[in-house]
């Protein structure tokens, strides 16, 4: 369930206790997590797309993976400073160079600037890449397929998971450089209607 999150929206996520945008941010860092607030951001972000937008989790969306699985998000900036978790997705590897990305998820109000989740899932694979990954797959929800496919990713099967159909996609590594400095991360500028 990597690509679950990126098209739908519900005026349930503004129990997020972050405001929507009234602003645009310059721009977004897109990093692996480091600092509590961000990790706890990005879950309470998750719980209102997975829980509350999609119905998909009932109360909360967290599983043995977040055990193991390294966080990452994208943090919204104005003028160079953080101001909050506006997308992120974890990545684990499953067994010795087979990783999974999972759990992608942007807010409503922030899924047309800076393409935050192409961005999120550049990182996924590119940090996975550096760390040994031979094979990088998700589950992608099937409206997602379309950004997927643009990314270079492969669809490999149809599935139905949590009774919704899904395909398991894999990312062509060969487009994806390795990253080792993934707690700095990515910038993208904002732009709207990306």
């Amino acid at each position: 369930m990597f690509g679950e999150a990126i098209a739908g929206a519900s005026a349930e996520l503004n129990d997020l206790d972050v405001a929507p945008a009234l602003y645009t941010p310059t721009e977004y860092r897109i990093k692996w997590t480091t600092l509590q607030w961000e990790a706890d951001e990005a879950y309470k972000l998750r719980r209102a797309v997975f829980c509350i937008e999609q119905g998909i989790f009932v109360g909360d969306d967290r599983d043995e993976i977040d055990e193991r699985a390294q966080q990452l998000v994208a943090v919204s900036c104005i003028a160079g400073m953080p101001e909050q978790v506006v997308g992120t997705v974890r990545i684990h590897q499953e067994e010795p160079g087979v990783w999974f990305g999972s759990r992608l998820a942007v807010h409503a109000a922030f899924r047309r600037h800076g393409k935050i989740g192409a961005t999120l899932i550049r990182l996924a694979v590119t940090s996975a890449h550096a760390l040994g990954c031979q094979t990088f797959l998700a589950h992608v929800q099937s409206q997602n397929v379309p950004l997927f496919r643009r990314l270079r990713w492969d669809v490999l099967a149809e599935e139905r998971m949590l009774g919704r159909p899904h395909h398991l996609m894999q990312a062509q590594l060969q487009h994806y450089p390795p990253c080792t400095t993934p707690r700095s991360g990515f910038v993208t500028q904002s732009r709207s209607g990306s």
